[in-house]
């Protein structure tokens, strides 16, 4: 792997470069407060599991990456409710959707049908397989749905505090439909075509089920975020503590990006070399809304690359394993964080069934988020 500057360059200091779209600016500068460069994969089947998933481990992660249409129970209340978790828990939501056809259609299922994606992820990723139209397209998509946001009416909605159903299942009443998670903050669709699907709001006998709802008429700025400041050093760490530099970033503004996939982790995949270089050449032409790549290595070569790749199919072996081969009978290939971050140089892993299926999910999590940072700070020359 060739040395380019982005891979002895802390996070911070590549938040600050005029490169830098203004969401992956946003999400670097989260990653070093958070000191996470992990991403779960929350492939899960129902609602309950994708919000107790991401409840358990959410403090521990910079990204959650959904596929929504594995839900079998996906709703726009599913959609609000992960948006209120990440708000609070402090990480973006990035939707595996792999874009792979002509503009219009995927300016379609961008914005609209059952998901409606472009409104509760900032992050989703694309094929370069129908040609460069595809990124413009989900471009000016992101570019339309930001801007009704700017000018929709907003409604918020909360409630006392209560726990999640198991399996969606609550004790204290069947119908959980019409009960609001806890501490929620959840908000109205955006008005796309005419067209509102209005949640549905209904005053029960539930004894935490004090419900309020305000609606504003706002005019926002997101379409033009402010890019977080960056310190001259680039140092990662302030006498501040995490909390308190969490407050001074901000909430997540309501920006969208993209990834291009340039590599997948499955054994025999046939995205050649040459199919490599021209996702690279189309993502510089649109470096404010492509943020990266998913791919087994860093991609950045020009001195003006400052792309974020982000990796999946890494595991940590059990311990007192290490150095055991890992992989399963489908062709997926496991790499230890360690060797994607710090031989490979990529950025953020993406961990699935290593945590997902753990039995103490958030201790798991926790394991993998300290083995990535630690071989990032190995990376940029801040290992002890």
């Amino acid at each position: 792997m060739s040395s380019h500057a982005s891979l002895t360059t802390t996070y911070r200091a590549r938040a600050g470069l005029p490169t830098t779209g203004p969401l992956a600016s946003y999400l670097l500068r989260l990653i070093s407060i958070k000191q996470s460069n992990l991403c779960l994969s929350a492939d899960v089947d129902t609602s309950a599991e994708l919000l107790q998933l991401a409840e358990e481990v959410g403090d521990s992660i910079c990204l959650l990456k959904t596929h929504c249409d594995i839900v079998s129970d996906w709703s726009d209340r599913t959609s609000q409710a992960l948006r209120e978790i990440a708000r609070r828990k402090r990480f973006l939501i990035f939707e595996d959707r792999k874009f792979a056809d002509i503009g219009e259609t995927v300016q379609k299922q961008y914005t609209s049908g059952h998901h409606r994606i472009s409104l509760w992820a900032e992050i989703t990723n694309a094929h370069v397989l129908p040609g460069p139209a595809i990124v413009t397209a989900l471009e000016k998509a992101a570019d339309s749905t930001i801007a009704k946001y700017n000018t929709a009416v907003h409604t918020e909605i909360s409630a006392s505090p209560r726990t999640w159903p198991i399996n969606g299942i609550d004790d204290d009443d069947e119908d959980d439909e019409k009960d609001t998670p806890a501490d929620s903050a959840l908000e109205s669709p955006i008005e796309l075509e005419n067209e509102e699907r209005r949640l549905s709001v209904k005053a029960t006998d539930r004894k935490q089920s004090v419900v309020s709802v305000t609606t504003s008429i706002s005019m926002r700025t997101e379409a033009i975020s402010p890019r977080p400041e960056s310190s001259a050093s680039g140092d990662e760490h302030f006498s501040l503590d995490t909390a308190t530099e969490l407050l001074r970033l901000g909430e997540v503004p309501f920006l969208r990006s993209l990834l291009l996939l340039a590599e997948m982790s499955s054994e025999g995949h046939l995205m050649t070399p040459e199919y490599q270089k021209k996702t690279v050449d189309i993502a510089r032409k649109h470096r404010d809304f492509v943020m990266g790549f998913i791919a087994q290595r860093s991609l950045n070569t020009e001195p003006e690359d400052n792309f974020i790749t982000m990796t999946p199919g890494c595991q940590l072996p059990p311990p007192g394993q290490e150095g055991k081969k890992l992989g399963d009978d489908l062709g997926q290939q496991y790499n230890t964080p360690r060797k994607l971050i710090f031989e490979q140089g990529c950025d953020v892993i993406i961990v699935g069934r290593g945590i997902v299926r753990a039995q103490d999910r958030k201790s798991e999590a926790e394991r993998y988020k300290k083995a990535a940072w630690a071989a990032y700070e190995e990376r940029i020359g801040k290992a002890n």
